[in-house]
């Protein structure tokens, strides 16, 4: 009787520490994104549409959730990752610099820069900057105006650093002709046509890239005959809908 009750206490199991592995278990659900600024309220009640009306009022973006509602189908691709060092009386202190571009392949394109001791973490945070920093492409055409527009509408110029980079319109089927980090950052950015030119110590992918995105980011300083015409402006987001703004939210912290 004591053996056959020993047996039935040890069972074939652990005891008490048989269920130890449903500790660690995480919950992969995503929590549901709690707008802190105006006009996170705003996108997230469903009051602003498009990601044009943010840039027609030039509203500062604070939270990448809500480039994530505007444009779901953003694709990231990691430019470069470089270890920088500082130098402590402990010694020196490694952290890695992460550059990524985000784009949608539709004239929208972002670019982004984190620094932090892992390199999981740089990315993840150069993603979020990215976002942040998303700026509309605008994109013209070579020769006659037919089709859909294929390339840069001028020639526009971008420094950084000891790096220029300057971007010029080609004719339709010419493609990018680009060094490979300014090529991606272009497809991303939905340009299909365009010659470059570059001057500088381009072997710096950080600051090619970067003079590169500032060459883009200037299609839209360029005024043409087509942009003539007044704009008639509203009342900005924040003005039209005061009296949702002005209720307050209440947080559970």
């Amino acid at each position: 009787m004591a053996d056959n009750a020993a047996a039935e206490g040890r069972g074939r199991g652990r005891g008490r520490r048989g269920d130890r592995g449903r500790r660690g278990r995480r919950d992969d659900t995503k929590e549901e994104w709690v707008p802190v600024t105006k006009l996170g309220r705003l996108v997230k009640d469903g009051r602003i549409n498009s990601i044009e009306e943010v840039y027609l009022f030039s509203l500062p973006v604070k939270e990448f959730q809500i480039i994530d509602k505007f444009l779901p189908n953003l694709k990231d691709e990691v430019m470069n990752i470089m270890p920088v060092q500082k130098q402590t009386t402990a010694g020196q202190r490694t952290r890695f610099k992460a550059c990524v571009v985000v784009g949608d392949s539709n004239g929208h394109v972002g670019l982004g820069v984190k620094c932090s001791k892992e390199v999981a973490t740089a990315i993840r945070g150069a993603i979020a900057l990215a976002k942040l920093n998303i700026i509309p492409v605008r994109r013209g055409y070579w020769g006659t105006v037919l089709g859909e527009p294929h390339t840069v509408p001028a020639k526009v110029t971008g420094k950084c650093g000891s790096v220029t980079s300057r971007l010029v319109p080609a004719p339709r089927g010419t493609g990018i002709v680009a060094a490979p980090k300014p090529k991606r950052l272009l497809q991303l950015a939905g340009i299909q046509d365009c010659y470059t030119t570059s001057r500088g110590s381009t072997k710096t992918l950080g600051n090619f890239v970067k003079a590169t995105f500032q060459a883009i980011s200037c299609t839209y300083g360029y005024l043409t005959p087509d942009l003539w015409e007044e704009t008639n402006f509203t009342k900005t987001p924040y003005q039209e809908h005061s009296d949702f703004l002005a209720k307050t939210v209440k947080r559970n912290y």
